[in-house]
């Protein structure tokens, strides 16, 4: 057997760069690093010299890193992904959020964090935690509860084991999600007689697992028997390349569509059929139709209580629920009669067992009805004299879009506004992180569905306090000359947790800055981009911005625009029940009221 001698960094980096997709192309399109003593002398060493082959990119921050990759692998369905490496201690555990964001929303990344010494020579080293108890114990275990595999190298011979286990979990099409590998730093640098073998080119298929015979049988039956079914269209849709088999089955079936946040731009919104966003955040369409309905049929979503209105929506006192998932863990919630398959082979097998059965389709009344009033609130404002709402600024950023046009965002009030009210003509043009809804994911993240798409126009929409959280990633885009468009709305805090404040009786405290005991600050976040390197003004008014914006589309840079914004307005119309507990106990008559009302809600949801 010939054998190749290679430190153990040199040997994962060498591995990682000779695994293909389907494609044809490396499966791992680079390695984000930000480097320390934990990482720079055997890690930062192997990436150097296989630079060619796997890229290295630079980042300002660890965990806004991990949100480039984790966008990146998104934004192309799952079928690339990225890695991330850390020094030990601090700068690994600025990537646990990261990695939880990816646990919940199914999606690859590898993650790379420095580890203490295997051979505990130097205990304790710089940034070592040390647990009275247990001598196993490092920083890099808080992976554990947020990673899809996890595994410490101490040895440089572990690698012929953890790394196909590795990219067999970035792969896999039900178990896919973060995988840590926690290199132990010594080990890094040892050498080891490998074999070469190890290192030819590897190509990695996604499968499209076929449903089991009685399952299948099972939901035939039950769409069969039913009479108003409804497809909950999922993120599973866009990961299996499913959006084709999705508009022929419920074109042939005359079957309503409904969309999550994941799930959205899997049908075009004014498909006479896709009845819009559901849930919490949802359509008085999607969700009318969902009420009614007598079989839920889900296909690549995992129910979340946003997507659900926490169980209350679908009050058929008949309802099924149909879980057509590759994950057996999501196909089997709520008692439904799962159907563990790939989605796209699903559909088809469905379609083909159903024939030529159909159904009545809804009132397209209700659509219409929808997006009359969707507009409404999406339109230019007459009076110039107040602030703009944020339904305002999403029309005028919808109007100076494209179809090619990717919109994203992450936390606060614009996810839910976008559910309602964005209007995606193509798959994967709507990029939403409302799995784990972490604030900071804006800007890196719209970094790498650029990095992904580079011919996709990319605009990010952020509110200022997600951006005072993470926004060193914009130097970055503008370094590498990677070009998105910054929308940044500035209400003056947390308008949207303020919100929800009032609404469950709370006296407005600590979210806009007007109520917390930091005085109301007027922060210049256009001077603040132009220092990153960005282009970046501040407009006015909803006209300027809609001017900003096609400049900025027309330009070869970055461009930040911030415009101000009011706090407190919301669509009002759709939106459906959310779960939120109210006290029981309260000296205010605003919090009794709301606990009444939430008692209430319990009730008819029981």
């Amino acid at each position: 057997m010939k054998t190749i001698r290679l430190t153990a960094a040199q040997a994962m980096m060498r591995y990682l760069a000779n695994q293909m997709n389907e494609d044809g192309v490396p499966y791992i399109a680079g390695m984000w690093a930000i480097f320390g003593h934990g990482n720079v002398a055997g890690i930062g060493e192997a990436l150097y010299g296989i630079r060619d082959e796997l890229p290295t990119y630079r980042g300002q921050n660890e965990q806004s890193m991990a949100h480039a990759a984790i966008a990146y692998a998104k934004q192309l369905g799952r079928r690339r992904a990225m890695a991330v490496t850390s020094s030990i201690g601090p700068g690994a555990l600025n990537m646990v959020t990261a990695a939880a964001l990816a646990h919940v929303n199914r999606l690859p990344v590898l993650f790379v964090p420095g580890d203490v010494f295997a051979n505990r020579g130097p205990d304790p080293v710089l940034q070592q935690l040390e647990d009275f108890g247990d001598g196993t114990m490092s920083a890099n275990d808080c992976f554990r509860p947020v990673s899809r595999y996890f595994d410490r190298i101490m040895r440089p011979e572990q690698l012929l084991t953890a790394l196909p286990r590795a990219m067999r979990t970035l792969t896999d099409p039900a178990d896919c999600g973060p995988v840590t590998l926690a290199f132990c730093q010594d080990v890094q640098a040892e050498a080891y007689d490998y074999p070469e073998s190890f290192f030819a080119k590897k190509t990695w298929r996604f499968r499209r697992p076929e449903p089991d015979v009685v399952e299948f049988e099972a939901a035939v039956a039950a769409l069969k028997a039913a009479k108003n079914p409804v497809i909950v269209a999922g993120g599973g849709v866009h990961f299996a390349g499913a959006t084709d088999a999705l508009k022929a089955f419920v074109e042939k079936h005359q079957i309503p569509v409904v969309e999550t946040q994941a799930g959205k731009s899997a049908l075009a919104w004014d498909h006479g059929l896709n009845f819009g966003p559901v849930g919490v955040t949802g359509a008085e369409s999607a969700n009318v139709v969902s009420e009614k309905a007598d079989l839920v049929i889900g296909v690549g979503t995992r129910f979340q209580d946003f997507t659900t209105g926490s169980w209350a929506l679908f009050k058929n006192p008949d309802r099924k629920i149909l879980a057509l998932n590759v994950q057996p863990y999501d196909s089997a919630k709520h008692d439904a009669i799962p159907l563990v398959a790939d989605a796209k082979i699903g559909l088809e097998k469905l379609s083909a067992a159903l024939g030529d059965h159909t159904y009545a389709a809804p009132d397209a009344g209700l659509k219409a009805s929808w997006f009359a009033k969707a507009d409404a609130v999406t339109a230019a404002p007459k009076d110039s004299n107040s602030l703009p709402t944020d339904m305002q600024v999403i029309g005028a950023v919808q109007r100076a879009s494209r179809d090619n046009t990717v919109v994203m965002c992450a936390a606060g009030t614009m996810p839910g506004e976008l559910h309602q009210l964005w209007k995606s003509k193509l798959p994967l043009s709507y990029h939403m992180e409302y799995g784990f809804s972490c604030m900071g994911y804006e800007i890196a993240g719209g970094l790498g569905i650029k990095m992904a798409e580079p011919d996709r126009d990319v605009i990010v929409m952020v509110g200022d306090g997600s951006y005072m959280m993470m926004n060193s990633e914009l130097a970055t885009a503008v370094g590498m000359g990677v070009k998105i468009t910054l929308v940044i709305t500035d209400n003056r805090g947390y308008g949207c947790i303020n919100r929800l404040q009032m609404g469950t009786g709370g006296a407005q405290f600590n979210n806009l800055y007007t109520h917390s005991n930091v005085s109301p600050i007027a922060i210049d976040f256009a001077a603040h981009a132009a220092s990153m390197g960005a282009r970046s003004h501040k407009v006015s008014s909803i006209s300027e911005l809609e001017t900003a914006l096609n400049a900025a589309r027309a330009a070869t840079e970055t461009t930040v625009i911030v415009i101000d914004t009011d706090p407190y307005p919301t669509t009002g119309a759709g939106g459906y029940w959310w779960d939120v507990a109210v006290p029981e106990v309260s000296a205010r008559a605003e919090v009794n009221q709301a606990r009444a009302a939430y008692e209430a809600a319990l009730k008819e949801r029981t």
